[in-house]
C-alpha cells in the first residue's frame, strides 16, 4: 500500500515507468549542461569585450613608448617599463602586427602612402608608420603603412557619380548666379539723428 493505494507490481508497467523517469532525468541533465555552456560562453564574451576596451585605451600608451624608444637612448629604466608593459598586455592576448615586406591586406592594413612601381604585381608594405594590434581574431586597430606596388586602376570616365566625388561641386559652379540687387542707399543712421538739410543761399 502507498498512501492508501495498492502498489502496481506488473513488471511491464514498472519497466515503462522506469524508462520514462530515466528519459526525464536525461532531458533535465542535458538542459542543465546546455545552460552551463551558455553561461560559460557569455562570461567569456563579456570578459573579451572588457579586455578589448581596456586594450584600446592603452594603445596610445604603447605608441608613446615606441616613439620614446625610437628617439631616446634605451636606459635600464625605460627598458624595464617597456618589457613589463608588453609582457603584461601580451598575457591578456594583445598581439602586434605589421612588418616591412608583408603583403598588403586591406582587412589589416591602412595604406597612407602609395609608391608606384611599374614592375610590381602586388602591393607590398614597405614601411610601417603605426603598428597594428589585434586580440585573437578581433582587430583592435589596423596598421598604417606605406605600400609599393602597381598603379591603381584608371577611373572610367563613363562611370556613374560614384567615380566623381567632386561632381556636385562642379555642377554647383555651372549653375547661374542669382541676379545682384542694386545696393540700397546708405540709411544706417536713424531718421531722428540725420542732419537737417542746409538752407539754400
Amino acid at each position: 500500500m502507498d498512501n492508501g493505494r495498492p502498489l502496481n507490481t506488473d513488471p511491464t508497467e514498472l519497466q515503462r515507468l522506469l524508462r520514462e523517469r530515466t528519459e526525464d532525468l536525461q532531458w533535465v541533465k542535458a538542459e542543465y549542461d546546455n545552460y552551463r555552456k551558455r553561461v560559460r560562453r557569455d562570461r567569456m564574451a563579456v570578459r573579451q569585450i572588457a579586455v578589448a576596451n581596456v586594450l584600446r585605451v592603452l594603445l596610445p600608451v604603447l605608441d608613446a613608448v615606441d616613439r620614446t624608444c625610437a628617439h631616446e637612448p634605451m636606459t635600464p629604466g625605460l627598458k624595464d617599463i617597456t618589457d613589463t608593459l608588453r609582457t603584461q598586455l601580451g598575457s591578456l592576448g594583445l598581439e602586434a602586427f605589421g612588418q616591412a615586406g608583408d603583403l598588403f591586406d586591406p582587412a589589416r592594413h591602412e595604406a597612407v602612402v602609395h609608391h608606384v612601381s611599374p614592375d610590381a604585381d602586388r602591393l607590398i608594405c614597405t614601411e610601417i608608420l603605426r603598428t597594428g594590434y589585434r586580440l585573437g581574431d578581433q582587430l583592435l586597430r589596423p596598421a598604417h603603412v606605406e605600400v609599393t606596388g602597381p598603379p591603381p586602376p584608371a577611373r572610367n570616365p563613363l562611370a556613374g557619380d560614384d567615380e566623381e566625388p567632386h561632381g556636385d561641386a562642379e555642377r554647383d559652379d555651372e549653375r547661374p548666379s542669382p541676379p545682384v540687387r542694386p545696393a540700397a542707399p546708405n540709411t544706417w543712421a536713424p531718421s531722428s539723428r540725420r542732419a537737417p538739410p542746409r538752407p539754400s543761399i
